[in-house]
């Protein structure tokens, strides 16, 4: 079984140098970098399985990189490290595609453990992924591919991500009824907690910024249930 690559994208060396010897005895391979820009570029040739990002370091910070690297993988695990401790901080850690925060200093024995459990949550929304609702599906005027990942209205057609076709796909096959949000959160996410849940409200919000076009067309938020879609 080839090993679990890891990009560490660290600029304190001493931190970085612990963190791999310890990940590297567990039979994890560890590739570091040492600023934002370099985690980039690293990113980008190595492909790595999960990503530990420091949230301050030169060049780029971590949720610039984050936002970068979510642009082109909707799914990697990624884990924050910081030594930042308010509650605005973490939030936006997680609406910029975060799955893991850890505050510094922790434990090595925490980090590998918080490690295995998002690859097992991962593996397991894989898993789970909800089926296309066809080929395509109308919604009001809008006409929807799965397969694609296209939204489109009249001419134009909008690019959804990964994550959005399938949280919209999720909420068709619950079309006017309401989509529990442990349920969506379980299927798409691998978890239900506060976290996975803020991340989900972010992609909500994406999605209804794509009907604006048509006012029939809601994404309704069910309040302590979920979400229900009309058209």
């Amino acid at each position: 079984m080839d090993k679990i690559s890891v990009l560490l994208v660290e600029d304190e060396d001493v931190l970085a140098m612990i963190i791999a010897e310890t990940l590297g005895k567990r039979g994890f391979e560890i590739k570091i970098a040492r600023n934002g820009v370099e985690g980039w570029s690293k990113f980008n040739q190595l492909k790595p399985d999960i990503c530990i990002i420091d949230v301050m370091m030169p060049r780029k910070d971590g949720i610039s990189l984050l936002q970068d690297i979510r642009k082109v993988d909707e799914f990697i695990p990624v884990i924050f490290l910081t030594a930042k401790s308010q509650t605005e901080d973490v939030l936006k850690g997680f609406e910029a595609g975060a799955d893991d925060y850890m505050k510094k200093p922790f434990s090595m024995e925490e980090l590998i453990l918080r490690l295995r459990s998002i690859l097992r949550r991962k593996i397991s929304a894989a898993i789970t992924t909800p089926s296309p609702v066809g080929n395509s599906c109308q919604i009001g005027p809008y006409q929807f591919n799965h397969k694609k990942l296209e939204l489109t209205f009249e001419n134009s057609t909008i690019a959804l991500s990964q994550r959005e076709g399938d949280l919209l796909a999720l909420l068709l096959q619950h079309k006017n009824s309401i989509l529990d949000r442990s349920t969506a959160l379980l299927k798409l996410w691998g978890d239900d907690n506060v976290f996975n849940a803020r991340s989900m409200d972010v992609y909500i919000s994406r999605l209804r910024k794509h009907f604006v076009r048509d006012d029939n067309v809601k994404i309704l938020n069910i309040r302590n249930q979920g979400y229900k879609i009309m058209d």
